[in-house]
């Protein structure tokens, strides 16, 4: 493991997870919450989450930007694109509107072009996989080319089949078993 994952375990253990009774975006129940925002936007933290995404995708070839639906992937993007700027890697970042603008240019795909260019979707955390395959669609619209998944905490509920079952390729940074909530 190395130290920028384990400092990134010991800040989300610290100040993201709260216990008592939560309703997930999945309408399950749980007696715990991961509430990444409390991180991915602390100055420091979001390095070492760039850091740590960084690592997780650094195999995953020609990939060119990272985002996914806002707000949870927002900060992630952001975090990857500076620390891969630091490393000397050049991923740009998009995002993803739930809907698109109904003035302007009506995009729901915000940041560079991305037709015909690798994208990897990110998130923060993942319950039910949902986000990621929005994101998807809005992003194949554009003529993106998904490269795979890569989140930041997976709560092992499910997230992983449906995004493969869905045909892509899915990474988890960390787990509950790292969390310590397994």
């Amino acid at each position: 493991m190395t130290d920028a994952r384990e400092r990134l375990i010991d800040f989300i253990t610290k100040d993201a997870v709260f216990h008592g009774d939560f309703t997930l975006t999945s309408g399950k129940k749980a007696t715990y919450y991961v509430d990444m925002r409390r991180v991915s936007l602390d100055h420091r933290v979001a390095p070492l989450i760039g850091q740590v995404m960084l690592d997780l995708i650094a195999d995953v070839p020609d990939v060119a930007a990272v985002g996914g639906l806002t707000m949870g992937a927002d900060p992630i993007a952001s975090a990857i694109l500076h620390q891969g700027v630091a490393a000397g890697r050049s991923y740009d970042a998009f995002v993803v509107r739930k809907q698109p603008k109904d003035h302007g240019r009506g995009r729901q795909v915000e940041g560079p072009e991305l037709a015909g260019k690798r994208v990897i979707v990110v998130e923060d955390t993942s319950t039910t996989g949902g986000s990621p395959l929005a994101a998807i669609e809005a992003l194949r619209a554009v003529g993106a080319e998904i490269a795979g998944v890569a989140v930041v905490v997976d709560r092992n509920t499910g997230a992983r089949e449906v995004i493969e079952d869905a045909g892509y390729r899915y990474l988890a940074a960390i787990d509950l078993n790292d969390l310590g909530l397994s």
